[in-house]
């Protein structure tokens, strides 16, 4: 066991040696330079923005608060070099999360659960320190350790083949949004998120609301909190008593915002509705009823007409039933109010091919977007691939 104590910081060192964290100024193994943190957010942040449903567009003045918001947040962190960029991502699903290098997303489906502009600085302070902190950076350097073991990964790294060998045998750019963060990294990331909120003028008892608000609802084991924020952010009694201490610790008082989040909201509570009829119909539609999924994206449609989504999920009824032609129109409306999704180009793409028609420069408008193993099939050969 001495032994091992004494060889380990040999072989971090020959590795890359030791450094302080910004955040918390704890000596730790550092692989991952912040320059490779930036260049893996730059890379992977506009794929994994359309994996989860892409931005949110219907009220673009949503995604300018949340952005200004952050922003101040960012300034207010022991990080604030890094190109932070702040999304709205347009998915039902309640959930955030945050890349290395400072990239951060919050869908709808949480941002209707909040109350007030405080808790959602807690939210976004919170996944700031993940990037801040390295946390996402960290499970890197674990997974590469596990998949090429110490030396190897050293030999990589010092040759150039970096991204080579962090990616082996793995997608890490799935993986950074879905890894489930250790319990000291959850408490870290609400300790000094709460520093930031403060700092920025929020009120910090907003991080015990929000943690308050995240148990209840767990206890009420809603699918939808499973599948998100609480697959990869597990909240506890224990995040809520520790986030009072912490709170504690700063003057009372400070920015709620809850006017103004209201107001930043409004038209996402009001169309709310048409996004609940959304879910209803791709449900229905998984169990094979096209019709139904039909009816409830037309219920979607008619309060909410500039949301590209519900015309994919009409376009996709449609195919269901045999009527292609119509659905193209479904996929056009779609386009139309959302021109950078690359569901709805490749949908459109496949079905013109399946009606005889050139779908070529949607599957690669598609491709492009996000490069999936669909529109690589049906573009027939990488030949036809634009290199990026």
């Amino acid at each position: 066991m001495l032994l091992t104590k004494l060889l380990f910081p040999c072989i971090l060192l020959l590795l890359g040696g030791c450094g302080a964290n910004p955040v918390t100024g704890k000596n730790e193994m550092q692989i991952v330079s912040e320059q490779q943190e930036i260049e893996i957010g730059n890379q992977y942040y506009p794929y994994l923005k359309q994996l989860e449903g892409g931005d949110f567009v219907a009220d673009k003045s949503l995604g300018e608060y949340v952005a200004k918001v952050g922003e101040k947040l960012a300034a207010a962190s022991d990080r604030p070099q890094l190109p932070y960029e702040f999304s709205v991502l347009d998915n039902t699903v309640p959930n955030a999360w945050a890349l290395p290098g400072g990239k951060i997303s919050i869908n709808i489906g949480l941002l209707v659960n909040l109350e007030n502009e405080a808790e959602l600085a807690a939210v976004l302070a919170h996944e700031i320190v993940h990037s801040a902190a390295r946390h996402g950076a960290q499970a890197m350097q674990r997974d590469a350790l596990l998949q090429t073991g110490l030396m190897g990964l050293s030999q990589a790294v010092e040759g150039g083949a970096y991204e080579g060998a962090i990616m082996q045998g793995a997608n890490i750019g799935v993986g950074l949004i879905t890894t489930k963060y250790s319990r000291s990294a959850e408490l870290e990331a609400d300790k000094y998120g709460i520093k930031y909120m403060q700092k920025a003028g929020y009120d910090p008892e907003a991080s015990v609301t929000l943690q308050q608000m995240f148990v209840k609802l767990e206890r009420q084991r809603s699918i939808s909190w499973m599948d998100g924020l609480f697959a990869t952010h597990p909240p506890s009694e224990e995040r809520v008593r520790a986030n009072e201490a912490t709170a504690a610790q700063y003057p009372q008082g400070g920015f709620m915002g809850t006017k103004e989040y209201q107001k930043a909201i409004a038209e996402l509570v009001k169309t709310k509705p048409a996004y609940d009829a959304m879910d209803r119909g791709y449900k229905l539609l998984m169990r094979g009823d096209a019709e139904g999924a039909l009816t409830q994206a037309n219920k979607a449609i008619q309060i909410q007409p500039r949301e590209g989504h519900f015309y994919n999920l009409q376009g996709k009824a449609l195919v269901n039933m045999g009527k292609y032609r119509e659905a193209l129109n479904s996929f056009d409306s779609a386009i139309e109010k959302n021109s950078n999704y690359f569901e709805y180009y490749l949908i459109r793409g496949l079905l013109k091919k399946k009606l005889g028609m050139n779908g070529r420069a949607d599957l690669q408008k598609s491709f492009d977007l996000l490069p999936t193993q669909e529109a690589h099939d049906a573009l027939g050969s990488t030949s036809y691939i634009r290199k990026r």
